[in-house]
């Protein structure tokens, strides 16, 4: 076959243009021929309804799931945390990039005496605002919707104490402030801070140029993660927070997850540590002792709730 040039689909925020010009500078140090193709999905425009009142998941997605399977493009480049559990016939994982900070942040206005008080917090994600509510449930939460620099705007903009972001996306653009603290008690998304690409299962060409990239350590707990998203159905609408880590030291994966009522006073969790060939379904089975601890109670009451 001849040498093609490989289409690189990506949303045009300055965050998702990163990130596939990250893509497209690999598979160039590798001598492929790319281009990058950018384009804005509903989740871009879409931005005074909070993200689980749009009804589907893969809000960021689904533009550029119709653009390669329309051929348009060949590959599409994420945020994993972004990416349906489940992908469209057709499409499949590629590449899992190196993961780069798994924490969450506050992003604050230089005071913190909000803290010990009553305070506002900002985040469009039903995960972020549970963990807050459930640590400060004396505080107030509203939503806040957009690309990165755009919520970085509306906070300096507004009368709210901080707004939390992932550390990840704000340290790829240079976004990251110098007023800001860790959030190492939050867990964070599943799949964050990696990157996924995607491409079409019979573009062979492509899946071979691609698996060059693919980081294995990143791929199998991230795999982890999303497996415990996907067993308790909780697709992007539900507070669930998961964190696989690998120990090298000692062949073993530690895995932190995670499921909040909506309000953050329920709070269901799990703490494990496993040998490395346990890893295929350990995200499975850390999902069925939630649903058997209380859990599925607790998700049936969020989709009543969120259908409203």
């Amino acid at each position: 076959m001849a040498e093609k040039t490989i289409r690189i689909g990506t949303r045009d925020s300055e965050l998702a243009l990163w990130q596939a010009h990250t893509v497209q500078n690999k598979l160039n140090d590798l001598g492929y021929k790319t281009e990058i193709i950018a384009v804005k999905s509903q989740g871009d425009i879409i931005l005074d309804k909070p993200l689980y009142e749009l009804g589907i998941t893969g809000i960021f997605t689904k533009t550029l799931d119709i653009a390669m399977i329309n051929g348009d493009v060949d590959i599409a480049v994420h945020s994993m945390k972004d990416v349906p559990t489940a992908l469209p016939v057709g499409i499949v994982q590629a590449a899992v990039l190196e993961r780069a900070n798994t924490l969450d942040i506050l992003v604050h206005k230089g005071n913190l005496d909000f803290l010990e008080a009553n305070g506002t917090i900002a985040t469009g994600s039903l995960r972020r605002q549970a963990q807050w509510l459930n640590k400060y449930p004396n505080h107030n939460v509203v939503d806040l919707r957009g690309n990165v620099n755009t919520r970085m705007q509306k906070l300096q903009e507004s009368n709210w104490n901080g707004a939390v972001f992932a550390a990840a996306g704000l340290e790829r653009i240079n976004l990251k402030p110098t007023d800001y603290i860790d959030l190492d008690w939050m867990i964070p998304a599943p799949a964050q801070g990696a990157m996924l690409v995607v491409a079409m299962g019979n573009d062979n060409y492509t899946l071979d140029a691609l698996s060059h990239l693919n980081d294995i350590e990143t791929e199998v707990c991230t795999y982890i993660e999303r497996q415990f998203l996907r067993t308790l159905e909780g697709g992007c609408t539900a507070p669930i927070g998961a964190l696989a880590k690998y120990n090298e030291d000692e062949d073993t994966i530690h895995f932190d997850g995670v499921l909040f009522s909506l309000d953050g006073k329920e709070k269901i969790e799990i703490n494990k540590v496993v040998d490395i060939s346990e890893w295929k379904k350990l995200g499975f089975h850390s999902a069925k002792e939630i649903l058997d601890n209380g859990g599925s109670e607790l998700m049936a009451n969020i989709k009543a709730t969120l259908k409203k």
